[in-house]
């Protein structure tokens, strides 16, 4: 669940540093790429084309969403941001029920076996979805850090108006973040496809967790997010072995803990405090 909850909550993070927008749109793209791995590996029987073509389709999606919509209130306060991109996913959630139906779908995991750690059987197809993120997260890392792109990019969370002044299309690096965010939205949607029946409301009931991860790391930090991602994922595992009511509430606990001692979150920045 932390390599979910990091993999759906990156793309967040990227788009907020950056263009200073909440892209609520990101569950919508989480969603598409979980029916799309379904629709894909149904036709082909490959559930690795189905994650292929289920990252290229919804890369396509957000490419039409940010041509037409996104970029028109990049300018804007970040609340017109977030209310448009919520009607963005209220309305994909609503052709999704119209292009598949409302039963739910399933996928069937592509890793069987698994392996003995430390006295405990564990999935292969689980030891899969653990190690995806950490090599995300490293290729995430050495984008941003060791690219002319990913620095590019990272100056322009810094100041966008100094890359802009220096002749850098921001408008293009803002496009390339925002298709960057949304597959690797898709993908979280694809790797947790196998372990929850696919839904239209998947991306719903997964938003209260990831902006618990988004804002417990600190808005804009990669490494806040996958820090978050641990711990949101241990506390929510946990806290169900425990008392299953516990898994929803122990979560809110510990954000509320974390502001109460860092208003901006564990690895926010200090310009955001306010």
């Amino acid at each position: 669940m932390s390599g979910i909850y990091f993999l759906l909550t990156v793309g967040i993070s990227l788009c907020y540093g950056l263009m200073r927008i909440i892209s609520l749109d990101q569950f919508l793209y989480y969603a598409v790429g979980a029916y799309m791995v379904y629709t894909v590996t149904t036709w082909t029987g490959s559930f690795w084309l189905g994650m292929l073509g289920a990252i290229l389709a919804t890369v396509v999606v957000a490419f039409v969403v940010e041509r037409l919509i996104q970029r028109r209130v990049y300018s804007k306060p970040v609340m017109f941001s977030m209310i448009l991109s919520f009607g963005v996913n209220l309305m994909g959630v609503g052709l999704i029920k119209y292009v598949w139906g409302l039963t739910p779908k399933p996928v069937s995991s592509p890793i069987g076996g698994s392996l003995n750690i430390l006295g405990t059987n564990v999935p292969g197809y689980r030891i899969f979805v653990i190690l995806l993120a950490v090599v995300v997260y490293i290729a995430v890392q050495y984008f941003l850090n060791r690219t002319i792109l990913g620095t590019a990019i990272r100056a322009g969370i810094d100041d966008a108006e100094k890359v802009k002044a220096l002749g850098i299309n921001i408008s293009r690096l803002f496009t390339i973040t925002f298709l960057l965010s949304s597959a690797l939205s898709a993908l979280a949607g694809v790797i947790h496809a196998p372990f929850v029946m696919v839904s239209p409301e998947m991306g719903m009931s997964i938003t209260a967790f990831a902006f618990m991860v988004v804002i417990i790391g600190g808005l804009g930090s990669i490494k806040g997010t996958m820090v978050s991602a641990i711990i949101v994922g241990q506390v929510v595992s946990l806290g169900a072995l425990i008392w299953a009511p516990l898994a929803e509430m122990a979560p809110f606990l510990v954000m509320m803990i974390v502001l109460l001692i860092k208003p901006t979150g564990l690895y926010g920045s200090k310009l955001m405090h306010r």
